[in-house]
């Protein structure tokens, strides 16, 4: 990764998602608090860019991050210091800053969800990362590594995956991306009755894409809006492996719509 390929590999690496995280929390989030700051500041807390100090910041999902908060964080990568929410101190940070969006940023602009200096403030070494089914060479790469992260999870000893297991991964779309990847790769991983990844221990969806529903229908006069919605969302989902993101791309939504129907479902995001 590029954190562990710097010379900050050895300082922390802290990630936030500003699409995950509640409107009301974010600005905490980024920037820490005071004990005392707001109603249940019980205790002083340090935001991520005093938490990544000498290391690696990643803000992912840049494009959902309100818009009021946008200016604030474009103040603090000016300036290099941050102050806590009902601080008077502004601490001085060294910090590498990455950003990502599963928008098309200049697409997030016209549409008033990034705003454009923040891109430009950002945008000194932009990296366009393509989609898995665009880099089919990378997957026997990606699957050795998750073979590797699942064998010491599941105390397994799988050496890989046959040549025709990743010709079948190689083949596949993957609407899901890597996520998706690794999901099915752990599966798997713990399925597999040989030391290797064969044909069989593959989804059957991934062995036979037609098998991968395509289509809801719903019964009308016995399905409510509501319910027909929350269908189509977790399909979507299902679909994505997950990727809160990807879903709401496919669905032409904003993702935190998605982290809020999920809330309101009753689902763990």
């Amino acid at each position: 990764t590029i954190h562990k390929m710097s010379r900050r590999e050895d300082k922390p690496f802290v990630a936030i998602n500003a699409a995950a995280i509640p409107e009301s929390l974010i600005e905490s989030e980024l920037f820490g608090h005071e004990r005392g700051a707001f109603t249940g500041a019980v205790a002083t807390r340090q935001g991520v860019f005093e938490q990544a100090n000498g290391g690696t910041l990643l803000i992912d999902e840049i494009a959902e991050m309100p818009m009021a908060l946008q200016p604030k964080l474009l103040r603090v990568l000016a300036d290099g210091k941050v102050r806590r929410l009902g601080g008077s101190y502004e601490f001085e940070f060294d910090v590498r800053v990455l950003a990502s969006t599963n928008r098309d940023p200049m697409k997030a602009i016209e549409d008033g969800k990034l705003r454009e200096d923040l891109y430009y403030r950002l945008n000194v070494v932009p990296i366009a990362l393509p989609p898995l089914r665009a880099r089919a060479d990378d997957i026997a790469l990606l699957v050795q590594h998750f073979i590797t992260e699942f064998n010491t999870k599941h105390r397994l000893t799988i050496e890989g995956a046959t040549d025709e297991a990743l010709a079948m991964l190689k083949a596949y779309a993957w609407p899901g991306n890597v996520r998706e990847l690794r999901n099915v790769i752990e599966r798997s991983v713990v399925l597999a009755k040989s030391d290797w990844i064969e044909e069989k221990d593959l989804p059957p969806y991934v062995r036979n894409p037609s098998l991968r529903p395509e289509k809801l229908v719903f019964a009308v006069g016995e399905t409510t809006v509501a319910d027909a919605e929350r269908e189509l969302i977790l399909k979507t989902l299902e679909r994505a492996a997950n990727n809160k993101a990807e879903a709401a791309r496919q669905l032409g939504v904003d993702v935190k719509t998605i982290y809020n129907k999920l809330k309101s479902y009753g689902i763990e995001a």
